[in-house]
């Protein structure tokens, strides 16, 4: 069931205030419609755990709470009223016994968007796993397991951004440009089949952002563990996108 009170910015717009400004979380709730028809399983009303500290008993621990606080921190970030969470010197010295992570982000390498400033999330928060446009392999996927599986965590959240310079690379290798030195071309691989090959020039691109993201969010939500979890209720595995001119997360249904 999606909880009413969980809501995202509208995509288009732009205001700063008013009732758009939490509509992330609603839309990107369905985003999960590969491995089932629901995103979180439960009461419609989740409570919110208090935040002081980084321990077990202080994180969100369901998907639909974990998305909440994501939510509430990118508000926090982009209306520069961030909280700087969990980094007092009490959470520092109850991390040394162990993690407890509430939320997996995967996002990109690009050093405009570290996840624990765009979401105002501190210390033992987010279990962050980046690569150039999201890309999975092996160490990634093996990462994001590790926290959904091991530490139990309830969310992942795959987190494009405008102007991935590894997907306009992607786009730049298929119109015909030089094979990329190195193990670059390995990005440019596996971003292609993210390309809308009917658009073009900077349409193209930012098209194949967002595309990219979903075929992401698709292959981890149908992996056997994970969707076993999801189908259960216990995990949601959701797309976003960053804007960097709005510093605004959306949602990628």
């Amino acid at each position: 069931m999606v909880c009413p009170d969980v809501s995202v910015e509208a995509e288009g717009a732009e205001g700063e205030a008013g009732p758009g400004r939490r509509r992330l979380a609603r839309a990107v709730l369905t985003g999960v419609a590969a491995v089932g028809a629901g995103l979180v399983a439960g009461s419609a009303h989740v409570p919110m755990a208090p935040r002081i500290g980084g321990g077990a008993g202080s994180r969100p621990t369901t998907p639909e709470s974990a998305l909440r606080a994501l939510v509430a921190g990118n508000g926090r970030w982009r209306t520069y009223h961030e909280r700087h969470p969990d980094q007092t010197r009490t959470v520092r010295r109850t991390l040394v016994a162990g993690q407890h992570p509430f939320a997996v982000v995967l996002g990109c390498v690009d050093s405009r968007v570290p996840p624990e400033l765009v979401f105002d999330q501190g210390l033992g928060d987010l279990l962050t796993v980046r690569s150039a446009g999201e890309v999975l392999d092996e160490a990634v996927l093996g990462s994001i397991a590790y926290g959904v599986l091991e530490l139990r965590i309830p969310l992942v959240v795959i987190l494009g951004h405008q102007s991935c310079g590894a997907v306009a690379a992607a786009v730049r290798a298929a119109e015909g440009g030089p094979r990329l030195p190195g193990h670059m071309q390995y990005l440019v691989d596996q971003i292609r089949p993210a390309i809308d090959r009917g658009l073009r020039g900077a349409a193209r691109i930012d098209a194949a952002i967002t595309a990219n993201v979903r075929l992401v969010r698709e292959r981890l939500a149908a992996e056997p563990e994970m969707a076993a979890k999801v189908a259960a209720g216990a995990l949601a595995v959701v797309g976003a996108r960053y804007e960097l001119t709005s510093q605004r997360v959306r949602p990628v249904r």
